[in-house]
C-alpha cells in the first residue's frame, strides 16, 4: 500500500537551517537511514525544532522510566494511533534496549490478556485509557500509583502526551516511512 504525498517535503539545509539539517543527518547515521523524514519534516519550524528536539530527547531516551518501559509505552501509542513512522522506529530502538520479538508483538495486544507483569500491565492499560480518553480514571491511576513514584508519574503522563501528539504531527504532516541505507 503506498503513503500519500508528504504535505511538507524533507528539507535541506537550506530549509532547514544548520541546526535541522545537523540533527537529519546526524539521526540519519545513528539510524541507519537515508533521512530522518521526521526530522527533516519538523525541522522546517526552525525556532520550534531545537526546543522541541532537546524536550523529546528528555523524554527519550532521557526520561524517567526505564528504556524498555519508555519504549513499550511509545510503541502502544503508536499501535493505538496507527502510526507506522513511530512503530517502525521504535520497533527497532526497543530491540536495541532490549526488549525481545515477543515484547514487541504483544504491545499490538489487548494488555489486560497480553501476558504482562502487573507493574506493566498496569503501563499499557494506562496508555491505553490515556490515548482514548485524554484521562485516566481514579482506579487506573492508583494501579499505575502503585509502581511508580510521582516523578514517574508526571513522566508517564508527558511521555504518553508527547508521543500521541507526535504521531498527530505524522499523521497530518504525512510524512513518510524513512528509508534504510
Amino acid at each position: 500500500m503506498s503513503q500519500p504525498s508528504p504535505r511538507i517535503r524533507p528539507g535541506g539545509f537550506r530549509e532547514l537551517g544548520p541546526v535541522g539539517w545537523a540533527a537529519a543527518r546526524l539521526g540519519a547515521r545513528v539510524t541507519g537511514s537515508r533521512d530522518v523524514h521526521l526530522f527533516s519534516t519538523l525541522g522546517h519550524a526552525r525556532r520550534l525544532f531545537p526546543a522541541w528536539l532537546a524536550y523529546s530527547g528528555m523524554m527519550m531516551p532521557f526520561g524517567v522510566l526505564s528504556r524498555k518501559d519508555t519504549e513499550l509505552v511509545i510503541l502502544r501509542v503508536a499501535h493505538l494511533r496507527g502510526s507506522a513512522y513511530e512503530r517502525a522506529h521504535h520497533e527497532r530502538i526497543g530491540r536495541r534496549v532490549g526488549l525481545g520479538d515477543d515484547e514487541v508483538a504483544r504491545t499490538l495486544e489487548d494488555p489486560t490478556t497480553a501476558g504482562w507483569d502487573d507493574r506493566r500491565r498496569a503501563l499499557l492499560c494506562a496508555v491505553d485509557e490515556l490515548v482514548r480518553t485524554k484521562d485516566l480514571t481514579d482506579p487506573t491511576w492508583l494501579a499505575l500509583a502503585a509502581h511508580l513514584d510521582e516523578s514517574e508519574l508526571v513522566g508517564f503522563v508527558q511521555l504518553v502526551a508527547q508521543y500521541d501528539g507526535l504521531a498527530t504531527s505524522l499523521h497530518v504532516l504525512r510524512v513518510q516511512l524513512d528509508e534504510r541505507r
